[in-house]
């Protein structure tokens, strides 16, 4: 049926099925766990495919059997309408599926590794990005991925200066690379005695965790390496010894800090991925921008440029200004509930 060709053919299964069988092959290989990061990437990567081809077969299969019922000659009007319930699930099924096929970027795979610093405005910016970091934090909890923690700077009273922690999970980054951009917030301040309406700004910068790979080279004659005492949370041991690293990238002005870790070589190790990761985006921005600039795009950083509002006074409302995705429900989305938003994203990209 020609259906089934066009509906195969958008989810490349063919495709999915030589990779299944390549990786099989890879782990039959008797060093395969020798890296065990890699090798669980794979796994994760194998389990991600399989999961595909089995609901694309499973959608196929029912598309043929109702293709079949209801072209039937004996069909009476209670099989149409089980025919027309069963299209309404296969519809909703299709467009679950149909969101995979976005996240087709060369990165989108990987783990995403996300970073927030709060805008002017003291307490309150820094109150806001905590917020935003809790909100990413239960939104990896209820997608099944992890949330590690890599460094933070606390506010001078509450709230996070800055904070820099990675996502783990297949298609994390895929899913997050939207969230880049300055997010505004309209709310009466709970620090305010008056009552008084406040807007705070958090900047959010997301890039993908580049495999170790990575063909970027850093000379250690450019990079200024200071070890100090971590402070936050993280136990006894990490806050009471100089295991904290922060690596200056001197030609680019670029900071990385890392304290997540006991060890300060395992922290030195992480923020030296996380400087390459930065320097290769930086290169690709850099492309980006030559052909900005060619085009003549001109980008506004003015208080109406934000990447998405919530509104929590004198209405309720979140409006994401990339896509024009909307919802009154500010609550639930600044409590992780942030899939809708993020697959409209996608789409509208």
């Amino acid at each position: 049926m020609k259906i089934l060709i066009l509906f195969g053919g958008l989810f490349d299964v063919d495709s999915k099925i030589k990779r299944e069988k390549e990786i099989n092959e890879l782990m039959l290989d008797s060093f395969f766990w020798n890296d065990k990061d890699k090798a669980n990437k794979i796994v994760e990567e194998l389990k991600n495919i399989k999961s595909v081809i089995s609901d694309v077969n499973e959608v196929m299969k029912r598309v043929k059997d109702n293709y079949e019922i209801v072209f039937s000659s004996d069909i009476d009007d209670e099989l149409l309408i089980l025919a027309e319930e069963e299209y309404l699930s296969l519809r909703k099924k299709i467009d679950d599926l149909s969101l995979a096929t976005y996240l087709n970027g060369k990165y989108d795979s990987c783990n995403a590794i996300i970073e927030i610093h709060a805008g002017a405005g003291g307490t309150e910016s820094c109150d806001w990005a905590d917020m935003l970091r809790r909100m990413y934090l239960r939104y990896a909890s209820n997608k099944g991925y992890t949330f590690l923690e890599l460094d933070r700077q606390a506010g001078d009273e509450v709230g996070i200066k800055s904070v820099m922690f990675q996502i783990n999970g297949f298609y994390a980054y895929g899913y997050l690379k939207g969230e880049r951009g300055v997010h505004r917030l309209v709310r009466i301040s709970p620090f305010d005695s008056n009552k008084r309406r406040h807007t705070s700004f958090a900047a959010v910068d997301v890039m993908p965790e580049i495999d170790k790979s990575i063909d970027i080279e850093v000379v250690d004659t450019d990079i200024r390496v200071d070890i100090y005492r971590s402070s936050g949370p993280g136990g006894q041991g990490v806050n009471t010894t100089d295991s904290a690293v922060r690596i200056t990238h001197i030609p680019t002005g670029i900071v990385v800090t890392c304290q997540n870790e006991r060890s300060q070589i395992r922290n030195k190790e992480k923020a030296l991925e996380v400087l390459k990761s930065k320097l290769y985006f930086l290169e690709l921005e850099k492309q980006n921008e030559m052909v900005i600039s060619i085009k003549g795009e001109q980008l506004s950083n003015g208080f109406g440029s934000a990447k998405r509002s919530y509104v929590m006074c004198p209405y309720t409302l979140v409006k994401d200004n990339d896509s024009g995705y909307e919802s009154s429900d500010v609550n639930a989305i600044l409590d992780g509930e942030i899939d809708e938003l993020l697959e409209e994203d996608l789409k509208h990209k």
